[in-house]
């Protein structure tokens, strides 16, 4: 069987190596895929959202199964295209989509489903957003664009000041362009942030190990919001007993509300929680595997990645084997750009690859990079995912940060600390 990734990160490369691994396939494609990708697997120069050129070239080459990695062509339709064109996609609708591609409609369905979230208000003029936090008590609260903004559409206030500024950005200046048509004020929950990653079709839910990201970008959690600086996985913040509640409580109720408002969901589902006194609260649903969270994800996944997602396809997920883990755990560390999450050169020679791929359980899953005259270079924001395994978290993070020192560029940098919250969590408990 043929297969097609669509996307070009380092969730990407993580599908497309582990998609080459199956022996159901014969050959992969990546549109339009990076450096990383075409070691795997065969690039095709055809952007994520020409979804014409997408559904045809899957017509012309006979393909199996087309797998959609980013979320902006699964919110423009991109799963109904190829479905009406008869040719077999793992993903969302674009009706389903939306409970990533809006803030609001995800916040209005979490209240009708009754999923625990916090509160919020939506506004559609800054004025009323400005008069709501003028004369509300000065508390913590979050802003978020209703729309797709990369991952950085979400500014957390520490008060009114930041707040008023946090409107003006999204509504005024539209820094995240039409992302900022309409505005969600909501409360500042307190607790710990915490993935939980579901692959569903529609009727059978298989919950995959939790997981947990690091949004900000520099240590101790400072900085403005990424689109992820690292991840690993499993967190020892959701317990078996916690992860059931999880399912019951939140992934659950989801799907049927979404049957129910007819937008049956089929593809991954991700919730990302945070773990309050009062127990775990969703913070959002995005409606495709998280990235980075998906590479410590597949570098655990002793199964074959094609076999669920065909099920899923297929309508058969609950006729398939429960899938088989390694029981190590894995640490993914962002490599960045000088300036990201902000403004950032492109092209700088990347060095010392083939050395960290040499440092043992490591692998070394390319984002935002592309070949120059037979040299690799930089070419995004998130560069590189470095990602190990390890007999304990600690030993998983000594491997990342082992390969992240083989590699350099004029610009590079990283977080220091990924993963050092399971450590903290492992003593509190």
């Amino acid at each position: 069987m043929k297969v097609l990734v669509i996307g070009n990160g380092g969730r990407e490369h993580a599908l497309a190596w582990k998609i080459a691994a199956s022996p159901r396939v014969d050959r992969v494609f990546v549109a339009p895929g990076n450096a990383g990708t075409a070691l795997e697997a065969e690039n095709v120069d055809i952007a994520p959202t020409d979804i014409g050129k997408l559904v045809k070239f899957a017509n012309e080459n006979k393909i199996g199964l087309t797998v959609v990695g980013p979320e902006v062509p699964l919110v423009a339709g991109i799963v109904d295209e190829f479905q009406k064109a008869k040719l077999r996609v793992f993903g969302p609708s674009r009706l389903a989509a939306e409970l990533e591609g809006s803030k609001v409609f995800c916040k209005n369905m979490l209240r009708h489903a009754d999923v625990p979230t916090a509160d919020y208000k939506v506004f559609r003029q800054a004025e009323r957003a400005e008069m709501f936090l003028r004369e509300r008590e000065d508390v913590p609260v979050v802003v978020k664009a209703d729309g797709l903004a990369a991952g950085k559409g979400v500014i957390v206030c520490a008060n009114r000041a930041e707040a008023l500024d946090a409107v003006q950005r999204i509504a005024q200046l539209r820094e995240f362009g039409d992302a900022g048509n309409q505005i969600v004020i909501e409360e500042r929950l307190d607790g710990h942030e915490a993935s939980v990653l579901a692959i569903t079709d529609g009727r059978t839910i298989l919950t995959l190990p939790a997981c947990q990201d690091h949004k900000r970008a520099f240590d101790d959690d400072a900085g403005p919001n990424t689109g992820g600086m690292g991840a690993y996985c499993p967190t020892p913040l959701i317990t078996n007993d916690l992860q059931g509640w999880i399912e019951g409580h939140v992934l659950i109720p989801t799907v049927h509300a979404m049957k129910r408002a007819r937008r049956m969901f089929r593809g991954v589902l991700y919730a990302g929680l945070m773990i309050t006194n009062q127990g775990p609260k969703v913070l959002e649903y995005n409606t495709r595997f998280g990235d980075p969270e998906c590479q410590p994800l597949l570098m655990r996944l002793k199964s074959d990645l094609v076999e669920i997602l065909e099920a899923v396809v297929d309508g058969t997920l609950d006729q398939i084997a429960p899938p088989v883990w390694d029981t190590r755990p894995s640490v993914c560390v962002v490599m960045a750009s000088e300036g990201y999450p902000g403004k950032y050169a492109r092209g700088k020679p990347i060095r010392g690859l083939d050395e960290a791929a040499k440092v043992p359980d490591v692998k070394v899953f390319h984002a935002g990079t592309a070949t120059l005259n037979g040299q690799v270079v930089t070419d995004g924001g998130r560069v590189l995912g470095v990602t190990a395994l390890g007999n304990t978290i600690a030993a998983a993070k000594l491997q990342a940060y082992t390969a992240v020192k083989c590699i350099r560029w004029d610009g590079a940098w990283c977080r220091k600390d990924i993963s050092d919250k399971a450590l903290k969590d492992t003593l509190a408990t």
